[in-house]
């Protein structure tokens, strides 16, 4: 038998229990409504018959390309065959000193459905990929677009119909959220960066289905050219080095007005990346726009690192107190794990991950403490986010 004696007549204790107990279940919550909800969630028009060719509006594809020859050579070809009756696909190539030019060229000559907008000289006032993406936008032929980056590749040739569902009988429709994961690894830093992209695709596609979407990812997204243009393009935040896709959809996506495609067809990959130089580079573009967010946009960000940072330290003073059983403090804590490790599951086994929900709570903890880190330490200037 457990003795409370300590415990009820301990302020302090029982202070930092109902702390924990209400972080625990504000935890569970977020699991739930975000891996849990991402994982099982499906389209009525998925299980429909698939719209014929005649009903498919035209779209375009547009990638901006600088020095990424080995990654056009590998993948273009798949964005160039995709099962779609109308397309084209854009590719701006801007100031490439590879053999990026010459990749294009000869696929050319095979597909009259790819358009490539060449840069010589650098035009481009400011830094990142705003510029070359907002020419190669204005380039495009259709009103509907679909962004990714050359290291991208679609699981099938059915990416196009996949991600035009989601305009599919809601003429409001603007802008469409997509997911790219990262292949399958047998590497520490490979599993680290599938849990790291699923945990953040789950929380930006889980507040776009709770009404509330505040950013995109690139790799897979989808608006209106019409709708592009009518909002400014990226006028409002053109000194900002990134955010040519959080910003823009921060600033223009509403419940009404997006919506996401996460069916296999709609998704896209991409390769782990090589060192964790270049991983913590792609990490840092993902925080160097925070600034530009409103308090309640960083809030959605923020609560599930606050909230796990006050559950550790909180069950760490506990335990260390000692007026509760250190079984009760590890008894919540288990059932906190466990929930956490099947709503990871289904995240995990939608996306055809790695096995990276066995290990959820420890590289939690990790992440929790890293992008807590990150997201303190001073940034250096924007020109260091150029892509």
């Amino acid at each position: 038998m457990f003795d409370f004696t300590d415990f009820l007549t301990d302020t302090y204790a029982i202070t930092l229990a109902a702390i924990m107990l209400a972080m625990t279940f504000l935890l569970c919550l977020y699991y739930g409504l975000f891996h849990f909800r991402i994982g099982h969630w499906h389209r009525k028009e998925a299980s429909g018959e698939a719209q014929s060719a005649e009903h498919l509006p035209p779209v375009s594809v547009v990638l901006t390309a600088r020095n990424d020859a080995e990654w056009l050579r590998e993948n273009l070809v798949y964005l160039l065959e995709q099962d779609y009756p109308n397309f084209e696909v854009v590719v701006v190539d801007y100031l490439s000193h590879d053999d990026t030019q010459f990749v294009l060229k000869l696929l050319k000559d095979y597909y009259p459905h790819l358009n490539i907008v060449p840069f010589k000289e650098d035009v481009n006032l400011f830094q990142g990929k705003k510029y070359p993406l907002s020419i190669g936008i204005k380039s495009a032929k259709n009103d509907i677009l679909l962004l990714a980056d050359p290291d991208c590749i679609s699981k099938n040739l059915r990416w196009l119909r996949g991600m035009v569902k989601g305009y599919e009988n809601k003429p409001e429709t603007k802008i469409v959220l997509g997911f790219c994961g990262v292949n399958r690894s047998s590497s520490l830093l490979g599993w680290m960066q599938q849990y790291d992209n699923l945990a953040y695709s789950s929380n930006y596609l889980g507040s776009a289905l709770l009404g509330h979407p505040y950013t995109g990812s690139g790799r897979n997204l989808s608006y209106r050219r019409k709708f592009f243009f009518d909002q400014g393009a990226f006028i409002r935040h053109y000194n900002v080095a990134g955010g040519s896709d959080d910003l823009f959809v921060y600033h223009n996506a509403n419940r009404r007005n997006t919506t996401i495609c996460i069916s296999e067809d709609a998704c896209l990959t991409a390769e782990p990346k090589k060192s964790f130089t270049l991983w913590h580079q792609e990490r840092l573009q993902r925080v160097a726009t925070r600034n530009w967010h409103s308090l309640p946009g960083r809030l959605t960000e923020d609560i599930p690192y606050v909230a796990n940072l006050l559950w550790i330290a909180v069950g760490v003073l506990l335990i260390l107190n000692g007026s509760l059983p250190w079984v009760i403090v590890a008894a919540v804590a288990a059932i906190k794990w466990a929930w956490q490790i099947t709503s990871f599951s289904q995240l995990s086994t939608r996306f055809k991950s790695n096995p990276v929900y066995l290990f959820a709570p420890l590289l939690e903890i990790y992440f929790t403490i890293a992008n807590t880190i990150l997201i303190l330490t001073p940034l250096h200037s924007n020109r260091k986010f150029k892509k």
